[in-house]
Parts: structure tokens; C-alpha cells; sequence
């Protein structure tokens, strides 16, 4: 474990150089802890991949308290990590009109469309992290059979709900934007939604899964092609 400063009230710790579902398993224990014994001082607790943000309130405390109380908490190596993550499952609609890169990954990966399909599925993906917009959760790993680098030159409008490849990693696009994921699909889970309590389905720690639907199902599920 490694702690720098990040800022003026901020530090990260580093757990590890590579991200894998222990890693992220320890994110999350050390996140929870962190988060009851600091709970009068934070502004927020951020997990990512493979470390985790505090921002504190420099009001009320300074750094050199909360680094010694992240050492003292995280010291204890007697707690063990539990997995608290909940598990989603997320319905996708697959198909060529829905999936602009199906067919090239298929083709790249000599592979049938539908077994690139089956293959995306058949595997649980952790929540490694949330970013680049909101909702946006990164997941991995995908098959390296369908794996696909990113476009060499993005998109200037993916759909909102696209499900997408880049390298091991898989996500759903939480509103239109721009974007280098390879398309394979559309979901109609909203990922992000500032009125709904919570405003996400899923965290950093959950496990996604992919089912598909048909067409109609998609519609019917609030889905727009």
C-alpha cells in the first residue's frame, strides 16, 4: 500500500499496480472502513481500478490526521475482505442494426456474430470503476477472444445505452456522446439518472451481467432503436 498526496485535502492510496477482483475487493473493504471512521471529516471517498480518493474537509481536520488514521485503520490485516458487491444483470439487445462493429469483431476474431454474442455473455464482469461521465462504469474482463482495441478514430455520437468493447473492458454508454468503444449492442437500463434514488444501478464492487433480448423486448423495456 502506497499514500500520496492528491491535492490540498486530498490523498490516494495506492493498493497495487494492476487492478484484479482482489484488488478491487480491497478497494471496497478499505473504502467502507475509511468511510465510518473518517465519516465527520469527508467530502468523499472515490474507488477506482486499483486505489481510492479521500477528499476531507480542511475545516475540520488536516492531513497529517487523516494519514495516520488510514494507516492505523488499514494496518490491521486480521479483517477479512468480504464481497459485498450486488449482482446485475443488464438486458441487451444484439444485433447488427443495434451493434455497428458486431460484424468487424466477428470478422477480426473468426468467430461467428453469434458467438461473439454468447461469448460477451457468458461472462460476469466486475465493476472495476465509474467515470468519464456519469453512470459510465468500466467492467472487466472481457473474453480475449472478443476483445478489440479501441477505434482509431471515435465516434462523434454514440447512442445512449450503447454496449461496447475496447481492449478487455466492456460498458454501456450512459447518454449519447462521443466515443472509440466498439459497438455491439443496446441496453435500455438507464445507467444514469439524477432523479432516481440511487442515481445508479450499479457501484464500483458489483458484478454486471449480460442477457440478451429480442427486439420487441427492448422496445418494450423503454429501448430506442
Amino acid at each position: 500500500m502506497n499514500i500520496e498526496i492528491a491535492g490540498e485535502n486530498s490523498l490516494i492510496i495506492y493498493f497495487s499496480e494492476h487492478a484484479s477482483p482482489q484488488v478491487s475487493a480491497q478497494v471496497q473493504k478499505s473504502s467502507r472502513l475509511l468511510q465510518n471512521v473518517l465519516a465527520d471529516v469527508l467530502v468523499d471517498v472515490v474507488p477506482s481500478y486499483a486505489s481510492l480518493l479521500i477528499i476531507y474537509d480542511p475545516l475540520l481536520t488536516d492531513n497529517f490526521y487523516v494519514l495516520s488514521t488510514i494507516n492505523r485503520t488499514l494496518s490491521d490485516s486480521s479483517t477479512a475482505i468480504v464481497e459485498t458487491g450486488k449482482v446485475v444483470t443488464l438486458p441487451v439487445y444484439y444485433s447488427t442494426e443495434s451493434g455497428a462493429d458486431l460484424e468487424r469483431i466477428a470478422l477480426h476474431s473468426k468467430l461467428s456474430v453469434d458467438e461473439v454474442i454468447d461469448i460477451h455473455q457468458q461472462s460476469e464482469y466486475r465493476v472495476y470503476a465509474i467515470g468519464f461521465a456519469p453512470g459510465f462504469a468500466y467492467l472487466g474482463e472481457v473474453d480475449a477472444r472478443i476483445a478489440m482495441p479501441r477505434l482509431a478514430t471515435p465516434r462523434l455520437k454514440v447512442p445512449l445505452g450503447a454496449v461496447a468493447i475496447a481492449d478487455r473492458q466492456t460498458a454501456v454508454y450512459p447518454a449519447e456522446s462521443p466515443g472509440g468503444w466498439n459497438i455491439i449492442g443496446l441496453c435500455p437500463q438507464r445507467m444514469f439518472d439524477p432523479k432516481a434514488t440511487p442515481t445508479m444501478p450499479v457501484e464500483v464492487g458489483d458484478t454486471v451481467k449480460f442477457k440478451a433480448v429480442s427486439r420487441s423486448k427492448f422496445i418494450a423495456l423503454g429501448g430506442v432503436i
